[in-house]
């Protein structure tokens, strides 16, 4: 019975094998040629052996026969696992002997050992062995390729040339080469190599390898551009405001080739676990062959040492931790793979750790939760038409370069004839005043109708107010307001939905303005007027007033945040508009400013921790269960396989599902 269960075993490899290898044929299998080998392989070592299995017995009778038989079944061995017995030997060389590959060799040369001591001529068990620990290693290989994958994706961004014209020709140039200030010209379908701000042509985006956003981006003459962006439709001029090593592109790729070096505590347990844990299962693997035997030979009982011996070699081949060793790495490689598909960058696996364990969060205002620009938010009391109250205050505004000025005049968004303006005087701290048409347009705030004894009607909007006169008569007023993020009032939501306890907002701005923007999105706690200082003081008195094990995250945009990223215990930055500073005191960078993706980041997180414990329970709690039945002599090589290379292929594709965000 057991033989047919056996054999059926190998034909559903041969089956699986085979169907790999056809879907291996598939461009979106994306399967290296050396995973198409290993399955190759696989394939071949598994028919060989059912083939051997299968041949009449009487090809192996007699010396001859028994000859023939070994000859075969060391040939399979050698298919399939020449390459383990060349890293043990390549370990004991470099006095790194205790690993799996010394584990994996030493227990099956055993069992074949053994099997020639008994004259038993059944080698599967050894072969079988290797073969199933090649099939989770593959495994294992493309879980991490197709993480991996992910984050070379976003390594795609990475641009080969800027066009540079020179003589009066476009010359492919290194982006290194390329200094500040240069004109470069970016054709359609090429990737922006340089930070800058276009300065001729019009066209469309595709910033989804940077955001992990679908909908591409306009942009025109006078916006700003990032590199690693990809050019849609019309040809653009852009003027380097970055060298290439300041670009938005290379700190990008920077931080993703340095987030595996920083490891999270589960990661270095799993390290120190191993080099303790693989020693001692070593000894006592030996201890297990002859200690019990040896007390036998006292007591002059048959100390049965084939018997022993088997159970020591089970006992190794149970013991080795490649579940663990593989699968938790794993884990937190494909947790930042997939948070980088989502346009969060992660900094190391040790933050991704901190992050699932966030409890507060804390935000800057303006460019986190506000767009951090001025926009005309509505018009009162007007006694014109809107847009011609517009017009005159743009009009009045078109001298200017103040921040206010140009929130109207972006408002109006229509051609001023700059020739129906004369004799504009700007009246610091008050406003404009200006001719019009022949008429005397005043354009300011309180002070400014107060000076000119003109009767204004108050408003009690938040944000700066616009009062318009024409000649000495009041026309209404324009309510200027730093505007609220479309989704910030859902990231709030999200935050409390997914159990962060505490939210808490920190601002240099007004407490009317403050209280206002709070109120609407939900903010539990907020705080006003504060200078950078101020920030770090209040952000020290959360951290001291929480519990120990809940983590404070701070999210921020501006180069004040920079100090108070790095103070909080998780930093997160928004990325493509914050500061250089702030993104580089952050551990997880925010590249679409889009503050729902923090929910997104602690979801992901958690989901990797979970996966990571359940990987550790479950790989323990197999190993101890099947190390006691082997030692007990319950338990078999095929049982010791399972808890092997079966264990190590569960949890290899538990850590799979790490990458899988879409319902998050």
């Amino acid at each position: 019975m057991t033989e047919y269960i056996i054999n059926g075993l190998f034909i559903i490899v041969i089956l699986m094998a085979l169907g790999l290898l056809v879907y291996s044929r598939n461009p979106q299998s994306n399967m290296t040629n050396k995973q198409r080998k290993m399955l190759l392989r696989i394939l071949v070592a598994t028919i060989f052996l059912l083939v051997i299995e299968l041949l009449p017995s009487s090809l192996f009778e007699g010396r001859l026969g028994y000859l023939f038989n070994l000859t075969l079944y060391l040939i399979d061995y050698l298919i399939i696992g020449y390459d383990i017995l060349l890293k043990a030997l390549k370990g004991i060389k470099n006095k790194q002997v205790l690993d799996e590959c010394f584990l994996m060799t030493l227990a099956t040369l055993g069992a074949i050992a053994l099997a020639l001591y008994e004259r038993s001529s059944d080698y599967t068990e050894a072969i079988a062995v290797m073969l199933f620990y090649q099939i989770g290693e593959w495994f294992q290989s493309y879980a991490v390729g197709k993480s991996r994958r992910n984050i070379s994706d976003l390594m795609d961004i990475r641009p080969d040339f800027a066009n540079v014209e020179i003589d009066g020709k476009l010359q492919k140039v290194d982006p290194d080469e390329v200094a500040i200030g240069t004109i470069i010209t970016v054709k359609p379908g090429e990737k922006v190599p340089l930070d800058g701000i276009v300065c001729e042509g019009e066209s469309s985006l595709d910033t989804s390898a940077l955001t992990g956003e679908s909908v591409p981006r306009d942009i025109k003459a006078g916006d700003d551009i990032i590199s690693g962006s990809i050019n849609m439709s019309g040809l653009l001029k852009i003027k380097t405001t970055k060298e290439f090593g300041e670009s938005t592109v290379s700190k990008i790729l920077d931080l993703v080739e340095n987030a595996s070096s920083r490891k999270s505590r589960s990661e270095n347990f799993i390290s120190k676990f191993a080099r303790i844990y693989t020693p001692a299962v070593c000894i006592s693997a030996l201890a297990l062959a002859f200690l019990p035997p040896l007390i036998s030979l006292l007591f002059n009982i048959d100390p049965r040492w084939h018997d022993w011996l088997y159970r020591a070699l089970t006992f190794l081949v149970i013991s080795c931790p490649c579940a663990l060793v593989i699968s938790i790495p794993l884990s937190f490689f494909a947790g930042i793979g997939a948070a980088s598909k989502e346009g969060i960058l992660v900094k190391g696996s040790n933050f991704l750790e901190t992050l699932s364990k966030t409890k507060i969060v804390v935000f800057d205002k303006t460019g986190t939760l506000t767009k951090g620009s001025f926009e005309v938010s509505c018009i009162h009391h007007s006694k014109l038409e809107d847009e011609k109250l517009l017009e005159y205050a743009a009009l009045a505004e078109s001298s200017s370069t103040h921040p206010i000025a140009q929130s109207i005049i972006k408002a109006y968004n229509k051609p001023l004839d700059l020739n129906r303006v004369k004799d504009v005087k700007e009246i610091s701290g008050n406003g404009i005043t200006a001719t019009i048409d022949n008429k005397e347009v005043a354009i300011g705030n309180d002070k400014l109708m107060k000076n000119l004894n003109i009767e204004y009607i108050p408003c009690h909007s938040i944000g700066t107010i616009i009062h318009i006169a024409i000649d000495k008569n009041y026309m209404g007023h324009i309510v200027i307001s730093d505007v609220i993020k479309p989704n910030a009032q859902k990231a709030i939501a999200s935050l409390k939905k997914i159990g962060i306890q505490k939210t808490v907002m920190l601002t240099g701005d007004t407490q009317k303005v403050a209280e206002s923007v709070g109120e609407k999105l939900g903010i539990d706690s907020i705080y006003s007027e504060l200078l950078p200082n101020d920030k770090v003081d209040k952000v020290e008195d959360l951290i001291k007033s929480k519990d120990s094990k809940a983590m404070l995250a701070f999210v921020g945009d501006g180069i004040n945040d920079a100090p108070v990223l790095s103070r909080a215990d998780i930093g997160i930055a928004m990325g493509a508009m914050g500061s250089d500073a702030a993104i580089e005191a952050a551990d997880v960078v925010l590249m679409d400013d889009d503050p729902l993706k923090i929910s997104k980041a602690i979801n992901i997180s958690k989901k990797c921790l979970r996966i990571v414990y359940q990987n550790i329970v479950f790989a323990i709690g197999v190993k101890l269960l099947c190390l006691l039945l082997g030692a007990l002599g319950i338990a078999n090589m095929w049982l010791a396989i399972f808890a092997d290379v079966g264990v190590m292929v569960i949890a290899v594709i538990n850590a799979i599902r790490t990458l899988f965000t879409k319902n998050l």
